[in-house]
């Protein structure tokens, strides 16, 4: 059985927004922070789900626990995908939301709104202690992105992505209505769903010792 989870994220947004969605399953959550000496993973993947498999394998080996890390960015289409796995740092190696943000605009100066369509993409892997993956899920959500920024919630791009259908950004949505509909939000939920069966399986495979 699986009494608790690591969550590999140093992003306290990123934490607290998974600790509402992982809420009421039963788990006890623990995050890096627990453990003492442990040595951050490099992401250098080619994929966003590349990313969170190392991550999740390297973290639940250090760790000794079951891990769920996850990797997520978005993709522009006017910009061939980018800044996709390169999110985070966009505008370098230290760069905050707000360097990001500003040379994203930078760089769709001119674009049109039609197009100006993005997506966000989040894959979360599932690692046991062993660091073998035992969970892959992915979400994604897409909409498009304003010309400025639009709202003090959510972190990353969120000020800039907006919800076509909702005409919101994700900086204005509120965390009830994006823990609904967010990437992160859709890639949990199929976590979630994988994870019960999971635990099912390892509690038949227990009774049968």
């Amino acid at each position: 059985m699986i009494d608790r989870l690591v969550l590999g994220t140093g992003n306290r947004k990123k934490l607290l927004e998974m600790e509402s969605l992982l809420r009421g399953t039963g788990l006890r959550l623990q995050t890096l922070a627990d453990f003492e000496g442990i040595t951050e993973v490099v992401e250098d993947g080619h994929s966003f789900a590349e990313n969170a498999e190392k991550k999740a394998r390297g973290y639940a080996l250090a760790t000794g626990c079951w891990t769920v890390c996850d990797d997520s960015g978005i993709s522009v289409d006017a910009l061939d995908g980018a800044p996709g796995i390169y999110s985070a740092r966009f505008a370098g190696p230290d760069a905050d939301d707000e360097a990001n943000n500003r040379l994203l605009l930078e760089k769709l100066a001119g674009v049109p709104d039609r197009e100006r369509t993005a997506h966000y993409s989040c894959h979360i892997a599932l690692a046991d202690p062993s660091g073998t993956i035992r969970i892959r899920s992915e979400g994604i959500c897409r909409g498009q992105l304003r010309h400025e920024a639009d709202g003090q919630g959510g972190f990353g791009y969120d000020p800039l992505f907006e919800l076509m259908e909702y005409h919101i950004t994700f900086g204005r949505l509120g965390s009830v209505a994006k823990s609904v509909i967010s990437h992160r939000a859709r890639a949990l939920r199929d976590f979630c769903r994988q994870l019960a069966q999971l635990q099912q399986a390892l509690r038949e495979t227990g009774a049968s010792r």
